[in-house]
């Protein structure tokens, strides 16, 4: 996927879905080695708490296994595994080099026991179906165009009476930080990621993709039908992320 003359990605809402999909993964594999850095200055380290929090609403109770979708270099499955000490944890993302960041970062923490990471596709989710009790996903929904193709399998893959947790950030509500959140993520952001990464590009983009995200409201309808019952939906630092559970249908 070519750049334009300005130095960015084309919109999200101009190319098609395979032309999205090769755009993702060129820029995740590009930004891997700055990714966790500029994840903890360009959000305050707002991000840590975002995961603190997921990890902490996470219910265990039937096979102790999570599993951490577009698990990226793995920030979300070692909160689960730290916050959880009986669980065990799978991550997966179909970009090799977060992949590879995500198990040096689980042995240097002395994980590697209780987390494991593979290589893999979010739409065709390589588990049996009712195997993991939690089945989450932080900040990866937003790169994937089959949305609800994933969240199936998310779904699929979920114990009856387990949660399906979506962690994602989108365009504030809030019309007093608004004009604000506007301007940090089209031009205060990628002048930050200027400075730090070799593809400041990819920061547009995340701009975009926020920005073209459903409304918190618009997504709970999503997960809703996706087959999900009981969804509720947390806002985190003035609506800047949401945090999404929903439930699979118990079996009686």
């Amino acid at each position: 996927m070519k750049k334009t003359a300005k130095d960015k990605y084309p919109s999200v809402k101009n190319i098609t879905d395979q032309e999205r999909i090769r755009m993702v993964k060129e820029i995740f594999s590009t930004i891997t080695g700055k990714y966790d850095f500029l994840n903890r200055f360009l959000s305050l380290r707002r991000d840590v708490a975002w995961r603190n929090f997921t990890a902490k609403k996470m219910r265990f109770f039937q096979t102790s296994r999570y599993l951490d979708v577009a698990c990226g270099t793995g920030d979300l499955s070692i909160a689960a595994a730290e916050t959880h000490p009986d669980i065990t944890v799978t991550g997966l993302d179909f970009v090799d080099e977060m992949v590879e960041a995500a198990g040096r970062k689980v042995r240097k923490k002395k994980l590697a026991d209780r987390i494991q990471f593979m290589q893999g596709d979010a739409l065709h989710l390589p588990f049996e179906d009712n195997h993991f009790d939690v089945t989450g996903i932080a900040f990866g929904i937003r790169n994937i165009p089959d949305r609800m193709r994933a969240l199936s399998e998310m779904l699929r893959v979920t114990v009856p009476g387990g949660q399906v947790m979506v962690l994602e950030m989108t365009f504030v509500e809030n019309r007093f930080f608004k004009l604000f959140y506007y301007i940090y993520l089209n031009y205060l952001l990628p002048a930050f990621a200027k400075i730090f990464s070799k593809n400041p590009a990819a920061y547009h983009y995340l701009a975009d993709s926020i920005m073209n995200f459903p409304s918190p409201d618009e997504f709970s309808k999503i997960l809703e039908e996706a087959g999900m019952v009981d969804v509720k939906k947390y806002p985190l630092t003035f609506g800047i992320t949401w945090l999404h559970i929903g439930e699979k249908e118990k079996v009686f």
